[in-house]
């Protein structure tokens, strides 16, 4: 996805040409799009998420000075090996080969600079890891090749989420360049709330990114990953599958309307849901929690159970009754089993 501020044109003249390129970049960047790629940019999308904003401070003051003064010092050194010790400028050249002090130094140089570059990517790595109280959690399946979103708490049963085709973005007015990015049911947080991703998938290994909050984590079939984001003001944001799971891997956009609380409680009304925590009987596929721990099958095992046997009028069969089904009554015989066919 084309993300940032447009790079500048190239202007001579030292420091202060490169003064006016940054004075000159600030407009461009007063037009970035926020929750969608801008054409012909470089660059990170701005940051709508305190994570995402953490990954830009690493970025842009840790990683991009580092790597600049690196590729200079090489480039330098490059160069003056060429012009110092070409052959029309040092005909005869050196014996020796090896060098003590020049090896210590660039093995120790740059374990250096990575362990003082962990510094910051640790903390960044324990921001998204030291999850705040959650005010919402969403359970997160990717399928071949679609999105599945469920809100567990809420009630809101599992809904599926395709991308948008070509024709419909053009009659909606959308602009042509969020074709791929968006979809027909998107997933819907309240502005400002710690939304809580319960992450997983269906058939085969997908990944759930979206650039402006910093979301990039894997979908594993089996396993239910987790990572979190808060939403710093209303918009639409996009992102897509960053993992390649198949033939039809371009086509599973993630759309995610950020709303007020308002707003976001007339949608859960309007799929079903209410925000009044569910128990494990009035969540569709669980709770969270049991989202979380791994346990909605026996729930939902239960739960189906529960309904087919009050159709029926029934009671719910305990353990005891559904494991003596061959039990016979008292005084009665039980009928002899069938004799095996004689060989021929």
């Amino acid at each position: 996805m084309g993300m940032g501020t447009r790079a500048p044109g190239l202007i001579s003249g030292g420091m202060a040409a490169a003064t006016l390129a940054l004075f000159a970049a600030a407009p461009v960047a007063a037009q970035e799009l926020v929750g969608q790629p801008t054409p012909g940019n470089i660059g990170l999308q701005p940051a709508a998420s305190p994570l995402m904003h953490q990954a830009h401070m690493f970025h842009d003051a840790i990683l991009m000075p580092i790597i600049t003064f690196i590729c200079l010092l090489v480039l330098g050194l490059l160069i003056w090996i060429v012009v110092r010790y070409n052959k029309k400028s040092n005909p005869t050249p050196a014996k020796w080969s090896h060098n003590t002090l020049v090896e210590v130094v660039w093995t120790v140089v740059p374990v250096l600079i990575l362990v003082f570059i962990s510094l910051f990517s640790f903390r960044l790595l324990f921001a998204y890891h030291d999850m705040p109280e959650p005010d919402l959690t969403v359970k997160v399946t990717g399928n071949q090749w679609n999105w599945a979103y469920e809100y567990p708490d809420q009630g809101v049963p599992e809904y599926i989420s395709n991308m948008l085709p070509e024709e419909e973005v053009a009659q909606r007015g959308m602009p042509h360049s969020l074709y791929r990015l968006a979809a027909d049911e998107p997933m819907v947080v309240p502005v400002g709330a710690n939304v809580r991703l319960l992450i997983t998938a269906a058939d085969v290994i997908h990944a759930v990114a979206l650039p402006a909050f910093g979301l990039k984590t894997d979908a594993v079939p089996g396993r239910v990953n987790e990572t979190w984001f808060r939403a710093e003001r209303p918009g639409i944001y996009y992102g897509q599958c960053s993992e390649l799971c198949g033939v039809d891997h371009a086509f599973m956009p993630i759309q995610i309307n950020v709303v007020s609380r308002a707003e976001f409680a007339a949608w859960v009304a309007s799929k079903g849901g209410s925000m009044t925590p569910r128990t494990a009987e009035q969540a569709p596929g669980g709770t969270a929690a049991q989202i979380e721990a791994g346990t909605t099958g026996a729930v939902a095992s239960r739960n189906v159970a529960s309904d087919a046997m009050a159709a029926d009028g029934g009671a719910i069969p305990t353990a005891q009754t559904a494991t003596t089904p061959t039990e016979q009554p008292t005084g009665t015989a039980a009928a002899p089993a069938p004799a095996a066919p004689a060989a021929q």
